[in-house]
């Protein structure tokens, strides 16, 4: 597939405006310790970020089914520039950490999605769903680093430096796309354009529904192993000393990242291969069945516990790109924007509520323990169930240009015949 100018300039952006996606993540036990924090009071200031993105998201999407993509993403990255900055140099504590926290999410939710709905608009069929694909890689691969380069910074120079690396890229993402993205007309809406916030048109497209649903909990799921890897990873080494520890917490969370981005690719080929909805739910069930698990691998040696990580890590991500391309290549004509604000709401509500959750979990449960990570971690099976139930009671269609479409489309030819 041959990448236009556009997509490459938007893949590019994406991936400087995610260096320091994970950067609070990654220094999350130092703040625990400096700031005197409680597990929940660190789980909302991981959760508050996708607080942030769902309430800005639907507004900030929805403006691109009626103004250029481009404008709304410059606005949103020097905002997330701004918001790094003032986490690094001037938060004291958790009520400052969870504002300029909360103006990280208010900025991605200008920066992701309408990102992706401008990508979206260059493309259609399975190129776009591929064009999907490699914007999930660009974002997850930086996303990934960011876990790494925030660690290594951290162990160097301190925390308030490895901030630094998100304000440094989402600046470089202003200059990419200001002159590497073309400007580009809005498409007329069909029929009677609706208001900018009237969803009510999205929510009765049951396929698009399904998708943004199991997105949400596939989110919650995600940010709850995001945020609170490198504590968990940080406890378990702990509980032995002198234990085998061959990758260092931030530096196993990089390797999920980037062990994530490739099965993102790799799944959202096999949903074209052998079909989208039935790939999505045989990954929902199974990831299930592993978070129930996950938290009590605390017991286990140091290696032990992160190999199974990375394990889980890739069934989460092995459906990320699937469901995003699944809502997009659902949505009516001229609702592709609105559609993914829809998708990016629900999907960015199970963000904060994964991490909140696990961090109330955790303290409900006595504290850090091997009982408190299992039943922590134990809480996302019940969600992921939850969401499964939904998913098949909504039937979302696959998408033209999957297998089972184009084999569907094959028979009915064959019997017209």
């Amino acid at each position: 597939m041959t990448l236009s100018r556009g997509v490459v300039a938007m893949c590019a952006a994406q991936a400087c405006a995610q260096l320091g996606a994970f950067s609070v993540a990654a220094v999350l036990p130092a703040l625990i310790s400096e700031w005197s924090l409680t597990n929940t009071e660190a789980g909302w200031i991981s959760g508050i970020y996708y607080a942030a993105y769902t309430l800005t998201v639907p507004l900030l999407s929805s403006l691109t089914d009626r103004v250029d993509p481009k404008r709304v993403y410059l606005g949103s990255v020097a905002l997330t520039a701004i918001a790094f900055a003032g986490f690094a140099w001037i938060a004291s504590g958790f009520w400052s950490a969870l504002a300029f926290r909360a103006l990280m999410g208010a900025g991605w939710a200008g920066s992701y999605m309408p990102g992706l709905k401008a990508l979206s608009d260059l493309a259609e069929g399975q190129q776009q769903s591929r064009a999907v694909a490699a914007h999930a890689a660009a974002v997850g691969v930086s996303g990934a680093l960011s876990f790494g380069v925030a660690g290594v910074v951290n162990t160097w120079l301190g925390w308030h430096w490895a901030l630094v690396p998100g304000a440094v890229g989402a600046t470089l993402a202003f200059v990419l796309v200001l002159f590497g993205l073309p400007s580009r007309p809005v498409s007329p809406a069909s029929g009677q354009r609706r208001a900018l916030l009237d969803f009510r048109p999205i929510l009765r497209n049951r396929s698009a529904l399904a998708y943004s649903i199991a997105y949400c909990v596939h989110t919650w799921e995600m940010s709850a192993l995001r945020g609170w890897v490198v504590t968990f990873l940080t406890f378990v080494a702990a509980q032995t000393t002198g234990a085998w520890t061959p990758l260092a917490p931030a530096t196993v969370a990089t390797v999920m990242g980037l062990l994530g981005v490739w099965a993102s690719v790799w799944g959202n080929d096999l949903a074209i291969r052998f079909g989208r909805r039935r790939f999505i739910l045989g990954t929902v069930l199974t990831s299930a069945a592993l978070a129930a698990v996950i938290g009590f691998s605390a017991a286990l040696p140091y290696a032990g516990a992160a190999a199974l990580v990375l394990l889980y890590a890739m069934l989460i991500w092995s459906d990320s790109s699937s469901l995003t391309a699944g809502s997009a290549g659902s949505a009516e004509p001229g609702q592709r924007g609105a559609t993914l604000a829809v998708h990016s709401t629900l999907g960015y509500a199970g963000g904060f509520l994964g991490p909140l959750a696990l961090g109330a979990t955790l303290d409900l449960s006595g504290g850090a323990s091997v009982l408190g990570w299992g039943l922590a971690f134990g809480h996302v099976t019940v969600a992921l169930l939850l969401g499964a139930l939904v998913f098949m009671w909504l039937r979302p269609a696959d998408l033209a240009g999957d297998r089972s479409v184009t084999a569907a489309t094959a028979s009915a030819t064959l019997h017209r015949t």
